[in-house]
């Protein structure tokens, strides 16, 4: 299976559309499986990366972009681009992503009826997603014209990722605490108390904290699934390494997600995507907050 046979997946206008979509993720999956069991491990991390570089963006569409262009650092489409100063090279290949269908919000008139007043209260309803179409997006490296800055990572210093980190432990009734008694490993977890090994450079001292974090996180999520303790641990250092990539630290783990199962490797990336949009937006809400293409 090639990327030019994920993005030819066809979409309609009913209710098959959800389930194309469906479909090119799982395409984009079975590529992933299929490379890695072709002697291609490193795939999986450049998914975890794109994962990492496009963490605003759906699950879906990060698969999409990084089994069509992984090298990908900035995309945006061709109005995009125009408005930023630049345009797409002649003969350059969009990569097809999906965007949703969201329906006309209509005005509804109800009747206040806390105060009594005669006068009617306007009630703005959300949009209703009907579906997803594909559009075509390009590159930074596709384009030519004006500068554009590139930074993808979140913007923060690491005594203040540590500091938000904290916080989100704490609201989520996680304890932390310190204790050299826990050598050879460098941070444990266990039922809402995590222990990080002290003196650890601030770098290393994050990175482990997300991997307790994920694996306390984890453990929570709701599967379709049975998951053993190994699946689980295997996720979090995957999460960890994706919130690292984000933060602009170098990872030296290669996360090892894929162990025969499609099935098994879909959700998983699905649950570290997952994971790691949270505890990224606990670390910079701004970002997390920017779309969700």
């Amino acid at each position: 299976m090639t990327s030019n046979q994920i993005s030819g997946v066809q979409t309609s206008t009913n209710n098959g559309k959800i389930r194309s979509v469906k479909q090119m993720v799982r395409a984009g999956v079975e590529l992933l499986a299929h490379d890695i069991e072709a002697g291609h491990p490193e795939v999986l991390a450049e998914c975890l990366k794109a994962m990492a570089r496009f963490h605003w963006f759906s699950f879906g569409n990060i698969l999409l972009i990084s089994t069509q262009r992984p090298q990908s650092t900035q995309v945006a489409g061709w109005r995009g681009w125009n408005e930023l100063g630049r345009r797409v090279k002649q003969g350059e290949k969009g990569i097809m992503i999906f965007a949703p269908i969201l329906s006309e919000p209509k005005q509804v008139i109800s009747e206040s009826t806390a105060d009594q007043e005669a006068d009617a209260k306007q009630v703005q309803p959300e949009p209703q997603l009907l579906g997803f179409r594909p559009v075509r997006v390009w590159d930074v490296d596709q384009t030519e014209g004006e500068p554009t800055p590139i930074n993808n990572t979140v913007n923060a210093d690491l005594a203040d990722v540590l500091k938000k980190l904290m916080e989100f432990a704490a609201s989520q009734e996680i304890q932390i605490e310190y204790s050299d008694k826990i050598a050879p490993a460098r941070g444990t977890s266990y039922r809402g108390v995590i222990r990080l090994m002290p003196d650890m450079e601030a770098g290393e001292t994050v990175s482990v904290l997300v991997r307790e974090l994920a694996v306390q996180m984890l453990y929570e999520t709701q599967r379709r699934s049975f998951v053993t303790r190994d699946v689980i641990l295997r996720e979090a250092k995957a999460v960890a390494f994706v919130v690292a990539h984000a933060l602009g630290l170098e990872s030296s783990d290669s996360p090892q997600l894929y162990q025969g199962n499609t099935n098994l490797l879909a959700e998983s990336l699905e649950v570290v995507k997952r994971t790691a949009a949270v505890i990224l937006g606990a670390i910079s809400p701004r970002d997390e907050q920017e779309g969700s293409n």
